[in-house]
C-alpha cells in the first residue's frame, strides 16, 4: 500500500485550510479498520473550523488534524481483534465516539457519552484518502445505497433523530426549515406516519422540494403569518408537534406558538445565540415538552434512516448540491459558504 496520501488539514490555530499531498497513510491498532474513503460531505462544523470560530478554538488543541466526518469508506484493512468488520465492506461512520463506560453509555445512551470524542475534530478525519477508526463506530450499508446516501447518515442522521424523538406517527406535525436536514425530516415524518406535514421557510424553491418529500401544507414565512395560517389550519389547536431545523430564535419562537398544549417542540438546529422565550406563556402555560436534540440514537436512528432512504419518497438529487475533487474543496466550501443549498460533496 501507498504510504503517503492526499488530504485537508487544519495545521495552525486560526482561519484557513490546507491541502497536503505529503500526509502519511495511518496505521490502525487491533480494534480499529482502515477505510479508503469514497466520498465525503463538507458540515457546517467543517465551516467553523475553516472560520475558527468559538466552537473550533474550544474543541481542537492538535495540529495539524485531517477534518472531516460525514463520510463512506471502503474498509481495506482490520485490525487483529476486530472479527465483525471485513475488508470490502462499505460503512459510515458515528463522529459521537463513546468509551462504553460512562454512566449514559451503561445506561443505553452513547450518543451523549459523557467522555466522548468527535471523529475529524478531536481525532484525523474524512477529508483524505485513507481514514482510521475504531471498528465498533462503523455502520455497515445496505448494498441499496449509493455512496452520497452513505455520507449523509452523519448529518441528517440528526433529524431523523428528531423524527423519532416527536414520535410523530398519527400527528399533525410542523417542520420549520427545508434545507437537506430539514426535506430528510419531511420525508422522514411521511414514512413514519404522520397525518399532515407543514413544511415552512423561507424561499419557494425549497418549499417545492418540501412538497415533493411529502409536505401537505407549505408556509414561505418571509410572505405568510406561520403561526395565524397553523391556528387556522388546526381550527385553533396547533400542531401535536413542532420539529425546528433552523436553530434560528424567531423561528423557534413561532414554532413554539404553533404547538397545541401537551404537544412538543423538538430543536434539531443549534442556535448560534441565546434564545429568549416568553416560558411562562408558551411554554409552563401550556406544558409544551421542549427537547433538544443530540447526533443519533446507536444505532437505532441509524436503522431508521435506510429504512428512509430505502423508501421511493427520498429523492437524493434534492439533497446534493455539488460534487468536488477532494482538491477543489475550496469551490465547495465557497458554495456552501454562498448559502447554496443542498450538501457539498468531496471525492478523494
Amino acid at each position: 500500500m501507498q504510504k503517503t496520501m492526499r488530504g485537508i488539514v487544519k495545521a495552525a490555530a486560526g482561519p484557513g485550510l490546507e491541502y497536503r499531498t505529503d500526509l502519511p497513510v495511518p496505521e490502525i491498532g487491533e480494534n480499529e479498520v482502515l477505510m479508503k474513503i469514497r466520498c465525503a460531505s463538507i458540515c457546517g462544523t467543517d465551516l467553523g473550523i475553516y472560520n475558527w470560530g468559538d466552537w473550533a478554538r474550544r474543541r481542537m488543541k492538535v495540529f495539524p488534524r485531517i477534518i472531516g466526518h460525514e463520510t463512506t469508506g471502503e474498509i481495506v484493512a482490520v485490525g487483529a481483534a476486530v472479527k465483525d468488520r471485513f475488508v470490502g465492506q462499505r460503512v459510515s461512520v458515528e463522529t459521537h465516539m463513546w468509551d462504553g463506560t460512562c454512566p449514559h453509555c451503561l445506561a443505553g445512551r452513547r450518543h451523549v457519552c459523557q467522555n466522548m470524542t468527535l471523529y475529524g475534530i478531536q481525532t484525523d478525519g474524512a477529508f483524505a484518502e485513507y481514514s482510521k477508526v475504531r471498528a465498533d463506530v462503523t455502520y455497515v450499508l445496505a448494498d441499496e445505497l449509493s455512496d452520497e446516501q452513505g455520507c449523509i447518515f452523519e448529518p441528517m442522521g440528526s433529524g431523523v433523530h428528531g423524527v423519532e424523538e416527536a414520535q410523530v406517527k398519527g400527528k399533525t406535525v410542523l417542520v420549520a426549515g427545508c434545507g437537506a436536514i430539514g426535506l430528510t425530516v419531511v420525508a422522514a415524518c411521511r414514512v413514519f406516519g404522520a397525518k399532515t406535514i407543514i413544511a415552512s421557510d423561507l424561499y419557494d424553491e425549497k418549499l417545492e422540494a418540501a412538497r415533493a418529500m411529502g409536505a401537505d401544507v407549505t408556509v414561505n414565512v418571509r410572505r405568510e403569518n406561520l403561526v395565524e395560517i397553523v391556528l387556522r389550519l388546526t381550527k385553533g389547536l396547533g400542531v401535536e408537534a413542532a420539529i425546528d431545523v433552523t436553530g434560528s430564535p424567531a423561528s423557534l419562537n413561532s414554532s413554539l406558538k404553533c404547538v397545541m398544549a401537551m404537544g412538543c417542540l423538538v430543536s434539531v438546529g443549534l442556535p448560534g445565540e441565546p434564545v429568549t422565550m416568553d416560558m411562562t406563556e408558551d411554554l409552563f402555560y401550556r406544558q409544551i415538552h421542549l427537547s433538544g436534540i443530540c447526533g443519533r440514537r446507536i444505532w437505532e436512528t441509524w436503522d431508521d434512516f435506510t429504512t428512509v432512504m430505502k423508501d421511493p419518497i427520498y429523492d437524493m438529487k434534492r439533497v446534493i448540491g455539488g460534487q468536488f475533487a477532494l482538491e477543489d474543496y475550496e469551490a465547495g466550501f465557497a458554495r456552501m459558504r454562498s448559502g447554496a443549498p443542498g450538501k457539498m460533496f468531496l471525492y478523494p
